[in-house]
């Protein structure tokens, strides 16, 4: 798709989303509802669509897809609840109260990693406010999108509400930024990028949903279940081969209990199965792209120079292409760049600490501030330090936060705005206050 097709497709939207947002809330969730048991019932079929273009294991794409339908459900039962007010008024002879309407035509960009569950995310909240979806998946992942599509339109949802434009993202990112008509765009990506989206927004004064980088910080005190800290950090990290926004990326861990924690960790890496995620028993798939791999490489190669000290991994899989080992790293520099920008690859990289203090200070010193780990079972240090740390989710001895009924994003340099939960759908209306004399 080019800019004068994508310019016909908003065109269309717009005629579109005015009946759309016609239907009663329960007829928008009855068709949302069709296309979560369709996602269900396919499941399989979709899993193996995200395997064959993003990589990852088909267990983990089984997971995405029931996750992305999850989505769909929760925000076909949402729709039924955009609840507005009344409020008590400030006059006798007036009466006030508020309406919550769709804000128009949106645009979701989303990225390659989870290509279901980030289109769902946004696609479901935006139907079931009432808006019509202009969905710009990652160019790695356009068939997902495919399909996803594929089974909307098998239960009545039209594809003038949910087109998808394939194409250059510079060339059709700038249309969606630039055109009046499109009322809000929700982006998941880098904060570079995220901050171009911004700023080409600006002059439009569009409503924005932006999900950007992530620098999780995965603390583990001494006090911690050692054997629960090593499952919290083998989902948190070495899903998706550690490319997830929310992925554990600096480990700190105590002085007590670092060097127990650190070989522990290296024994279960060096367990996981590497390989071509469609057979059933691979756990770690291979990187998007040659530059994610370089990435990744020259991240660890980098933070041996300067001292760090490879327990596993470290470099390329015997599976050649874009397939890196699995890899945990100790010692790494603060300076280094492995400890200080996000890795999005399967690598591990711990540092110790010594004091509670030293360690939100540590953890709090990043331009990012999406997810962060605890692991403690001291209720008053897991209270404290949940409320010191500067990200918008934390989890507490748990890998696993993200879910559709909580509300999902960050503060600082990794957006704003949320998804999920009650608040997601409040992203795509608009708040009418209306007076009315008597």
């Amino acid at each position: 798709m080019d800019a004068k097709e994508l310019n016909e497709v908003i065109a269309r939207a717009v005629v579109a989303q005015a009946t759309w947002r016609s239907l009663t809330a329960g007829e928008r969730a009855a068709r949302l509802q069709a296309w979560q048991s369709k996602m269900i019932e396919h499941t399989d079929a979709l899993a193996e669509v995200v395997t064959l273009e993003q990589g990852k294991p088909i267990n983990e794409a089984r997971g995405e897809a029931v996750y992305a339908a999850g989505f769909i459900e929760w925000f076909a039962q949402e729709a039924r609840r955009a609840y507005g007010d009344t409020i008590p008024s400030h006059r006798s002879d007036i009466r006030l109260s508020t309406i919550k309407q769709p804000i128009g035509v949106v645009a979701a960009i989303t990225p390659w990693n989870f290509p279901l569950a980030m289109i769902a995310r946004k696609a479901g909240a935006a139907l079931a406010a009432g808006c019509a979806c202009i969905v710009k998946p990652a160019e790695q992942t356009p068939l997902s999108a495919v399909a996803l599509q594929r089974l909307a339109l098998e239960v009545g949802i039209p594809g003038d509400i949910l087109p998808i434009a394939t194409g250059d993202a510079v060339e059709l990112g700038s249309v969606l930024t630039n055109d009046d008509r499109v009322r809000k765009i929700s982006f998941t990506g880098s904060t570079e990028v995220g901050g171009l989206i911004y700023a080409q927004s600006a002059p439009t004064l569009k409503k924005l949903s932006l999900e950007l980088g992530g620098n999780a910080p995965f603390i583990v005190f001494s006090d911690a279940d050692i054997d629960r800290a090593l499952d919290a950090a083998m989902f948190a990290k070495f899903r998706n081969a550690g490319q997830t926004c929310v992925c554990a990326n600096r480990f700190f861990v105590q002085a007590e209990i670092y060097d127990e924690f650190s070989k522990k960790l290296a024994r279960r890496v060096e367990q996981l199965v590497v390989g071509d995620g469609i057979r059933e028993e691979v756990q770690i798939g291979p990187l998007i792209d040659q530059a994610a791999f370089s990435n990744v490489a020259s991240k660890v190669n980098e933070a041996v120079a300067e001292g760090a000290q490879i327990l596993t991994g470290g470099g390329p899989h015997a599976c050649g292409g874009l397939f890196f080992q699995p890899t945990v790293v100790v010692d790494a520099p603060a300076s280094s760049r492995l400890a200080r920008e996000e890795i999005f690859g399967p690598v591990a990289a711990l540092v110790k600490f010594s004091e509670e203090e030293e360690v939100v200070d540590m953890a709090n010193a990043s331009e990012f501030g999406l997810a962060s780990y605890i692991l403690t079972e001291n209720i008053r240090r897991a209270v404290r330090v949940s409320e010191a740390l500067e990200c918008g989710m934390v989890g507490i001895n748990t890998g696993a936060i993200s879910t559709e009924v909580a509300p999902f994003g960050g503060i600082k340099h990794s957006g704003l705005g949320r998804e999920g939960g009650w608040q997601g759908l409040d992203e795509y209306l608009e708040v009418k206050m209306i007076a009315t004399g008597i």
